[in-house]
């Protein structure tokens, strides 16, 4: 596969607007290992291996375990998540194939259980952040592989200048 764009030579506007949507998610009191959790699932879903390269390689950098990574996608038959991530892993995948009947309110209410308003409406942007960066990705054919974990830290940094 070739890549038809380099989102990181796009105009910079759109680096930047995406990397402030991660700084400020890196700040909003959601642990780190959650939000990358979320954000694997969401690119399991959408087909994003930029993303699930990305994510994977974050996740076991920040000591996530082989079998929890491998059991992502079958998450309600295995017994290794908490409710919280369950509950986030819910939400997750209701708000990004929210055109499949809308967010149940059962799964609201889950959600509910285990996030406070702030955390929930804070998790949603992270969902609605990982379906953009999915987007971009796949449309611009993004080739996975290469990334390292210290990337994410470094772009987000300088964003911030």
């Amino acid at each position: 596969m070739q890549a038809r764009l380099d989102v990181r030579h796009a105009p910079p506007g759109i680096l930047k607007a995406m990397l402030g949507l991660e700084t400020y998610l890196s700040g909003s009191g959601l642990p780190r290992e959650l939000l990358d959790l979320v954000y694997l699932r969401v690119s399991q879903i959408n087909g994003c291996a930029y993303c699930l390269d990305m994510h994977s390689k974050d996740l076991r950098a920040a000591g996530e375990t082989e079998q929890r990574l491998y059991l992502l996608d079958a998450w309600r038959e295995a017994p290794s998540y908490s409710d919280r991530e369950r509950a986030a892993l819910a939400w997750a995948e209701a708000v990004t194939l929210v055109t499949d009947g809308h967010v149940p309110d059962e799964v609201y209410e889950q959600a509910k259980s285990q996030f406070s308003d702030g955390d929930l409406a804070n998790l949603t942007l992270a969902i609605a952040a990982i379906n953009s960066w999915n987007r971009l990705n796949i449309s611009f054919r993004t080739v996975a592989g290469s990334y390292q974990p210290a990337t994410t830290a470094t772009l987000t940094a300088n964003a911030r200048k």
